[in-house]
């Protein structure tokens, strides 16, 4: 089926494919769950980022994915102030319902993992840093590297 407007026909076809990216790492048939957890993971996300950073990944977004990530946001008090990965799994939880806390975490990789290589390394890069570092220990090893190189280089 198509929509008859190149640009939907191209955002439907690019979020079917991170769909189907996530539903590979996360070990499901189930689109409704790899939709339930990029949700989750990109609202936790954009909570814990801030504004003007949450528009930045936005921008990197399908326009459908960007819909999604955008709905029902209010930049009100935010960031959020997690601190420890406890916390931020708590938050994608709270959104990702009767999950168990091994599927929360397997969510959020590979939420994480996805947006790594679909994004702007640079981006992925900035974002990452901006997390605590038991959270942006959840991001691929490429990324990791990326972020403690620089805090290294920094100290």
């Amino acid at each position: 089926m198509t929509t008859g407007l190149d640009v939907f026909d191209k955002t439907v076809q690019e979020t079917n494919l991170w769909l189907k990216d996530v539903m590979e790492r996360v070990g499901t048939y189930d689109r409704h769950r790899a939709y339930s957890a990029l949700r989750a993971v990109l609202h936790a996300l954009r909570d814990r980022i801030g504004p003007e950073s949450a528009a930045h990944l936005g921008a990197q977004l399908p326009m459908l994915v960007r819909g999604v990530y955008y709905e029902g946001w209010d930049p009100t008090g935010k960031p959020t102030k997690e601190r420890h990965l406890a916390d931020f799994l708590a938050h994608v939880a709270t959104e990702l319902r009767q999950a168990q806390p091994d599927e929360v975490e397997r969510a959020t990789r590979a939420v994480f993992d996805v947006l790594s290589k679909r994004i702007n390394f640079d981006e992925a890069y900035k974002i990452a840093s901006m997390l605590p570092r038991d959270v942006w220990a959840l991001w691929p090893g490429f990324v990791q590297e990326a972020v403690k190189a620089r805090q290294s280089g920094a100290a």
